[in-house]
């Protein structure tokens, strides 16, 4: 990091001080950890190591409290009390270069996870040392977790989680935007205050199974090489992740249980069945209901892969429209509905339009 940047951080640092916010500074630090260079995070250390002003120690604790890091946790007030003081710079300075330096690899999430072990230790010591509101930072109660669409066809599914701080102050909400179309991984995220959710229209959920969503989403991500995402998630990611694992009861894997809460069958013969269809089809993602997708499905995918006897075929508009309305009665996915039945008993007729599994499987039968 140059000079310049470094007296910058710097200086916000000096205002975050007089502000005593930590929702505030544990933004601004994940902004700072996403701004850093893979070569630039070990200069960047030992600048605030040696540098030893105050605000050099909050950078230092606000690093260590969105710490991305599964096992990283605010220190306790046992623990911060029982430090005797200041950790000195020569030895933040020791710790940084050889553990930073073998662990590098590039990305944001690389760059934070090398760094972590020297954020966290560096912050018992350091914290201990500077006013009593920064040790409120990373330690929060979640207060609701609520899930739904994005959009009207649910291409993109919302998970928001409120959380309010130790002392009851600071009130706030995560919203992360997950991707229904490419596979479910996390796209963007933003912290806003708690009314933000009130635009939002989302269903009210166990935070538990809202928090799994939301890093079940993220690890997704993290595996798909040049994953499309929003510039402005690498900034909050630190946080995102840090308020994820802070809610208790966590379910992971965390299904999406909207097929689930699917009441509507149609009073047909085999209506089930062919829901059962439907379902196989949507998947883990069932949120996500198209005009693309009704198309996909009805004129695509069933013949391709369903058997499905004349029963079935003769519920499955039905079940299709019960469905549609299910998910929203989105006039576009009605009127594709309409379109695209009809054509359905040719289609599934067509034994061209078979897959070889499906062959193999109608052999066996």
């Amino acid at each position: 990091m140059s000079t310049t940047a470094f007296s910058t951080a710097i200086a916000q640092a000096r205002d975050l001080l007089r502000w005593c916010s930590p929702l505030r500074t544990e933004l601004w630090a994940a902004r700072l950890a996403a701004d850093l260079e893979p070569d630039q995070v070990e200069p960047f250390l030992r600048q605030l190591s040696e540098d030893g002003r105050t605000e050099a120690r909050l950078a230092l604790a606000a690093l260590a409290s969105v710490d991305p890091a599964a096992d990283a946790r605010p220190a306790s007030d046992a623990q911060l009390a029982s430090d005797a003081g200041p950790v000195s710079s020569e030895g933040l300075a020791s710790d940084v270069s050889p553990e930073f330096g073998a662990d590098a690899r590039g990305g944001a999430g690389s760059q934070a996870q090398a760094a972590a072990s020297v954020y966290v230790r560096a912050a018992d010591g350091v914290v201990a040392t500077l006013p009593g509101w920064v040790r409120r930072m990373g330690r929060v109660a979640c207060e609701g977790g609520w899930y739904g669409k994005a959009d009207p066809y649910g291409e993109q599914a919302l998970a928001a989680l409120s959380f309010r701080y130790e002392n009851g102050k600071e009130p706030h909400l995560l919203v992360v935007a997950i991707d229904q179309v490419n596979g479910g991984l996390a796209v963007d995220a933003v912290v806003e205050e708690v009314k933000f959710l009130d635009d939002l229209g989302l269903r009210a959920e166990e935070p538990g199974a809202v928090a799994g969503r939301v890093l079940d989403a993220f690890e997704l991500g993290d595996r798909i090489m040049g994953a499309l995402v929003a510039d402005t998630l690498p900034a909050v990611r630190p946080v995102a992740l840090s308020r994820a694992r802070a809610v208790p009861d966590l379910v992971r894997p965390a299904p999406d249980d909207t097929v689930s809460r699917f009441r509507e069958l149609p009073d047909l013969p085999r209506a089930r069945e062919a829901f059962e269809k439907l379902a196989e089809f949507v998947g883990d993602r069932p949120l996500w209901w198209s005009p693309a997708r009704v198309t996909q499905f009805l004129t695509s995918w069933l013949p391709r892969e369903a058997i499905l006897s004349e029963a079935e075929i003769a519920a499955m508009p039905e079940v299709v429209r019960a469905w549609s309305r299910f998910c929203g009665a989105h006039p576009a996915v009605l009127a594709q509905v309409e379109a695209d039945a009809p054509r359905l008993p040719a289609l599934m007729a067509d034994e061209s339009l078979a897959s070889l599994g499906k062959r193999i499987a109608k052999n066996r039968l």
